[in-house]
């Protein structure tokens, strides 16, 4: 039996009060619905058809490149009309599960207890208790004593409710996982008469219970999991939601974090044992950090690994690169995509490498630029040195062989090869090569003037 979801994604937000549609608005860097997407890959989806409506194009340009099935809802009637969009991509022996694309914080470990929740032909629904249910649909159950809970015999909406009903705590998320074949038959079954005057998917559950069908029903952990976003208020919360639920699964995975509620992890992050981690530290992409490493304050890691005993020191900016083993940078360092660090290197104030090797032991402690560099071991590299790598139109390699000593302000202009064990004097200006083991100095003769008087100031 295969596993076909349906995601709801085609309202326009306009308590958003943006022209970019609800369910593209960001989530710890990933839009609202990439998160409910990327949760039905994980429990096993066998196909996904995505209802859309406004702003179509922006979604597709966004999602385009994945394996979705894209289902125009033109008229947004509700959403059992929605979910009917998707009724021609879905065959009578499908498990159908139904999610929304402004609800990304669902975990998969609900969703799979929800399904385990079904029973073959059943019906199951995701709900939850809440202290002030105003606003959702309320689970009808029948009556029964004690503290067994009553069989589900419907979903009333709030603005159909009585005054019985309104007590009911126990609300509808709107997630559930029904048969394909039946659920089909439910929709077609749908009527607008209601107080919004719309086609609610919600009345397929006392259909359901009218057929003899069993409706079983399941709880996330939290109520957060299927709280929406309507508002850019309610987008905020549940960024925060996120975040808290991110830092506490890397404070479990060995990370001491200086402050939980000031960190934001945008992607994938894995850390080793005894990991510090300061405040105001943003982490995005896949990013893999080792043993006792150090991250300090407001550093920025994006799509990087960082080896064990590592030091990123504060206002580093970390992306696309490697730090090795026992390697330092910053504070105010820059590492850019294909820049890394061997074992023991070291970059510090105000330095900047981009696609540059930086050899084991080797450093540059002061405002220097890397780049298209490769570099040995035990090099030294002086304060306010450049690589000037670009001539306008092509980038160029600069080689810079072991235990060189490169002193400050000096200029490699690439291509150009420095061999083991040469000095260059402070000051110069390479062009060409430099063989092992020489010193070489390019800078002007130093002059002594007496007498020369400074410019005045000329009087109008």
């Amino acid at each position: 039996m295969a596993l076909n979801v349906v995601i709801l994604a085609a309202g326009k937000g306009t308590r958003m009060r943006s022209d970019l549609p609800k369910v593209l608005h960001p989530i710890a860097h990933k839009s609202m619905v990439q998160h409910v997407i990327d949760t039905a890959h994980n429990v096993g989806s066998d196909a996904i058809q995505l209802v859309y409506g406004y702003g179509g194009e922006k979604l597709q340009s966004v999602l385009g490149e994945q394996q979705l099935n894209w289902v125009l809802q033109a008229e947004q009637l509700g959403t059992g009309h929605a979910v009917a969009q998707a009724n021609a991509n879905i065959s009578d022996d499908d498990t159908v599960l139904i999610l929304y694309g402004d609800v990304p914080l669902i975990q998969a470990s609900t969703l799979e207890a929800l399904l385990a929740a079904r029973e073959e032909n059943g019906l199951a629904i995701l709900t939850v208790n809440l202290p002030n249910p105003t606003g959702y649909g309320r689970i009808v159950r029948t009556p029964c004593e004690g503290k067994e809970q009553g069989k589900v015999v419907g979903i009333i909406e709030q603005k159909d409710a009585n005054a019985e009903q309104l007590a009911i705590n126990e609300i509808n998320t709107g997630i559930m996982a029904a048969p394909g074949k039946q659920l089909k038959a439910w929709l077609g079954q749908l009527s607008s008469d209601n107080a919004q005057g719309e086609y609610y998917l919600t009345d397929i559950v006392a259909m359901a219970h009218r057929d003899g069908v069993t409706i079983t029903t399941a709880q996330p952990d939290s109520a957060i999991e299927v709280e929406g976003a309507n508002n850019r208020v309610q987008l905020a919360q549940l960024e925060r939601a996120y975040q808290a639920r991110a830092a506490e699964k890397l404070m479990l995975e060995g990370a001491n974090l200086r402050d939980p509620a000031r960190i934001d992890i945008r992607g994938e992050v894995s850390v080793g044992m005894d990991v510090m981690i300061d405040v105001n530290v943003i982490m995005q992409g896949k990013v893999t950090i080792g043993n006792n490493v150090t991250i300090g304050a407001g550093a920025i890691l994006i799509d990087c690994e960082i080896s064990d005993n590592a030091e990123i020191k504060p206002y580093s900016i970390v992306e696309s690169a490697k730090v090795g083993a026992e390697a330092s940078a910053g504070p105010f360092a820059r590492l850019r995509p294909g820049a890394e660090l061997k074992r023991d290197a070291h970059i510090g104030n105000f330095v900047e490498m981009k696609k540059a090797v930086l050899g084991e032991g080797s450093k540059a402690g002061h405002l220097a630029y890397i780049g298209d560099a490769q570099i040995g071991s035990g090099v030294n590299i002086g304060a306010g040195t450049i690589t000037c790598n670009y001539d306008g139109v092509n980038k160029h390699l600069t080689v810079i062989e072991d235990n060189v000593f490169v002193g400050s302000d000096t200029q490699l202009v690439a291509p150009v090869t420095i061999g083991k064990g040469a000095t260059l004097g402070a000051g110069s200006t390479i062009t060409r090569d430099v063989a092992a083991d020489e010193l070489v100095i390019t800078r002007v003769k130093q002059r002594h003037l007496t007498g020369w008087p400074r410019p005045v100031k000329l009087k109008k």
